[in-house]
């Protein structure tokens, strides 16, 4: 493809380990990123989670670099955009609470029902997002070995989506991260937000390049890479820099105004 116009990145385990503050090399990565093309990052967490992780741990810019920036939270159901003097919002489309009510029912008894409703956590298992509702089996702020060992082969988190989804079929129940379920309206999904990107920043999807870490077709990256857009895959933030450190040098300084 020629030159990107637009990259973006899922979160964690692509720019940082789940839940946790980026490296200081991929933030300087970003900003030099940030010289030369747009750069969005796209998740299913909610924006306290994009601005713990990446925006507060950015090394200092110009307003004019973090001005190309492009926050997607709850894979595009909100969009923010980095200004002077904070983020500001572009949109966010919230779920009812009669939608809310019914996904935390549901969720909630199809864990118990299913025997994945665990009584030691890290924090609270449930959290609404606004315009996502997300099933977190070992709380928010779970460690990592702990995830990866409840559940390496994903078959507990595909049962309770599927379980989920018999429940409330006018909302979209998917796999999240390692331990998650993420529900939101129908038709939310990373694909999504690329096309929100596409509507909000005028740079066509053939123009895009996405990174992440799930582009198998149970992974939540892969509605990206189905709907055509170019990819590639990490498997963890050290690829993604070792990644960036080959793409930036071959991409032109965006001319100064």
């Amino acid at each position: 493809m020629p030159h990107p116009r637009l990259v973006a990145f899922d979160l964690d385990d692509t720019l940082a380990p789940s839940k946790s503050a980026i490296d200081p090399r991929i933030g300087e990565l970003l900003i030099a990123l940030a010289e030369r093309v747009e750069v969005a990052i796209i998740s299913g967490g909610q924006l306290a989670q994009f601005q713990a992780q990446v925006v507060d741990r950015l090394p200092d810019a110009s307003a004019a670099v973090l001005s190309h920036f492009h926050l997607l939270p709850t894979c595009g159901t909100q969009y923010y955009r980095l200004k002077p003097d904070g983020i500001e919002t572009v949109y966010a489309h919230s779920l009812t609470d009669d939608e809310k009510a019914r996904v935390l029912a549901a969720v909630e008894e199809e864990a118990r029902r299913l025997g994945f409703w665990e009584s030691e956590t890290w924090g609270d298992i449930l959290e609404d997002r606004g315009s996502q509702i997300t099933f977190s089996a070992l709380g928010q702020r779970a460690p990592l070995d702990a995830k990866k060992a409840w559940d390496p082969t994903g078959e507990k988190k595909n049962t309770l989506r599927a379980a989920i989804a018999e429940r409330i079929p006018d909302l979209e129940v998917r796999s999240g991260g390692s331990t998650s379920v993420d529900i939101t309206h129908r038709g939310i999904d990373k694909a999504y937000g690329m096309r929100q990107l596409a509507e909000q920043t005028g740079i066509p999807l053939d123009d895009m390049l996405f990174v992440g870490d799930r582009l198998d077709p149970d992974g939540n990256d892969y509605p990206v890479l189905a709907m055509g857009v170019k990819c590639h895959a990490v498997e963890g933030w050290e690829d993604t820099a070792d990644y960036l450190d080959a793409l930036i040098p071959t991409l032109p300084l965006r001319e100064r105004a």
